[in-house]
């Protein structure tokens, strides 16, 4: 093994955790692919590979779609509805990737319909802007199964996924619903919920959570409303950014300093918020609040 070869890798890795991650909703198991990867290329790296990115990118596919299929029956298990892990995206908010399509919290649980190869597709040419020759490549198959696996994962997320919101009207919203959430206004809170908007819960069966997801506008309301009422004594929540937009990371004061108890992140669209994602699993939070607060000073008050 040379240097050069541990250079290329190292160089590489942020772009291939942030693949791994795509594909697999998991920092934890990204990070573990990323690193499987690591004596397969070690085993290669002095042959005349003629483009590096591109072998380790076929590697890491093709070892993220091995661990989705195990993931996936992990996940038909699971306690209550699965979210994905968060990620502190302040450092590199396309998160080792040309664009960062497919990285928002509920970007990443609709991905979750796809297959497999669907899934990667779709990241690969939406978010590493790949070109169909260089996806069929790395898929293994030809330029037009590549193209007809990318055109049925959009079909598959047709109406689903929610129009890009520039900044101003995402911030005006968020404003909205925090307003109306600390005022305890449900008229308010309602008003800037889209009809058919849904709250998902996700305590891993570790932590009180709803174990159903919770649909319409005013159910969703009431929901959050009494999640503040019978939690938020006690409790601090700080603006962070979670998958490349602001969310509300809620803890509370212990002996030893803070303790995280939940992230709140809102899938907003052109309406309003069309979803309330609470994550509260215990390991998905730890890894994320702690890169989260360690750049943050002092605690602001509730949400």
């Amino acid at each position: 093994m040379t240097a050069d070869a541990v250079a290329v890798f190292e160089s590489a890795r942020p772009r291939l955790t942030g693949l791994a991650y795509r594909l697999l909703g998991s920092w934890a198991e990204a990070e573990d692919v990323v690193q499987d990867a690591w004596p397969r290329w070690s085993a290669v790296a002095g042959a005349d590979i003629s483009n590096p990115d591109a072998y380790l990118t076929t590697m890491v596919t093709r070892l993220s779609l091995t661990a989705l299929d195990s993931a996936r029956v992990r996940r038909e298990h699971y306690v209550g509805p699965w979210l994905p892990e968060p990620v502190d995206t302040r450092a590199d908010p396309a998160l080792g990737a040309e664009r960062a399509e497919a990285l928002d919290l509920a970007t990443l649980l609709l991905l979750e319909r796809l297959s497999g190869p669907e899934r990667a597709a779709l990241v690969l040419r939406e978010a590493f802007a790949y070109d169909y020759p260089s996806l069929a490549e790395v898929l293994g198959t030809s330029e037009a199964a590549a193209r007809q696996l990318v055109s049925r994962g959009r079909r598959a997320l047709e109406g689903q996924r929610r129009r890009a919101v520039d900044p101003e009207q995402r911030d005006r919203v968020l404003a909205a619903f925090v307003a109306a959430a600390q005022g305890g206004d449900l008229a308010a809170l309602e008003a800037v919920l889209v009809g058919d908007a849904v709250a998902i819960s996700d305590g891993g069966g570790v932590v009180s959570a709803a174990r159903r997801p919770v649909h319409g506008a005013e159910q969703v309301a009431r929901f959050v409303l009494g999640v503040l009422e019978k939690f938020g004594q006690g409790v601090r929540s700080i603006p962070v950014q979670a998958n490349g937009a602001t969310a509300f990371l809620a803890v509370a004061d212990v002996p030893a300093g803070v303790e995280p108890i939940a992230l709140w992140a809102l899938d907003i669209g052109d309406e309003g918020v069309c979803g309330v994602l609470i994550v509260r699993a215990p390991d998905k939070l730890a890894r994320f609040a702690a890169a989260a607060l360690s750049q943050i000073d002092g605690l602001p008050g509730r949400l």
